[in-house]
């Protein structure tokens, strides 16, 4: 028998749930020069219906070909458009690698009000494409995407090394939601600016 204790109380880890299990659903790994990236419910093996409750997107070694930042946007007719209305918040933390400069603060600029734009996930800066070794790497939880009653909360966090000269490594966190009750049936991942070099990004089912 394990036992949690949240201070007050005594849980028997072995009698109850402490979290749902995560199912590998697809991984597509980036070539040189795609333009984006997306994953549509029915396509190429893609699950993202009423299956699970929560889509979980991890980003590995996400590398730009030119300065540019990572985006996402939402569809409700299979990828046909991607242009679902959001409200998000966006903050962050950076420190640069002379150990100059530490930050944390709202992300103003990178934050959406009931727009339909691809949603910006740097927070403080752009993805540096100019050493080889910078890249963006993290996660996006997207919940119940399939339902018809709610709008859809999304919560992304990453780190990444932004474009200056002496590197700054910066961690993001951006959530919101897609203010539609309509189900959303694919996801679009892209860069503001070029195409993606190189990365992957793996698509997981939580129940």
């Amino acid at each position: 028998m394990g036992l949690i204790s949240n201070g007050t109380t005594v849980f028997d880890a072995g009698a109850m749930n402490l979290g749902g299990s995560m199912t590998l659903i697809k991984t597509t790994t980036l070539a040189s020069a795609a333009a984006s990236i997306s994953f549509v419910d029915g396509a190429s093996s893609v699950v993202l219906d009423d299956t699970y409750k929560e889509y979980i997107f991890y980003f590995n070694n996400i590398h730009p070909a030119s300065n540019s930042n990572f985006t996402f946007n939402l569809s409700i007719d299979t990828g046909s458009n991607y242009n679902v209305t959001k409200t998000t918040t966006v903050f962050g933390a950076y420190h640069r690698e002379d150990a100059a400069g530490p930050t944390l603060a709202y992300g103003a600029g990178s934050d959406l009000a009931q727009s339909a734009n691809y949603q910006d996930m740097n927070f403080g800066g752009s993805l540096g494409a100019n050493d080889a070794d910078r890249c963006f790497s993290g996660y996006l939880r997207l919940f119940e995407p399939s339902s018809t009653t709610f709008v859809k909360h999304f919560i992304g966090v990453n780190n990444f090394v932004d474009t200056t000269s002496t590197a700054y490594t910066v961690q993001s966190y951006i959530a919101g939601y897609a203010n539609t009750t309509s189900a959303i049936d694919a996801i679009d991942f892209k860069l503001s600016t070029g195409n993606i070099d190189a990365g992957s990004i793996s698509l997981y089912g939580v129940n």
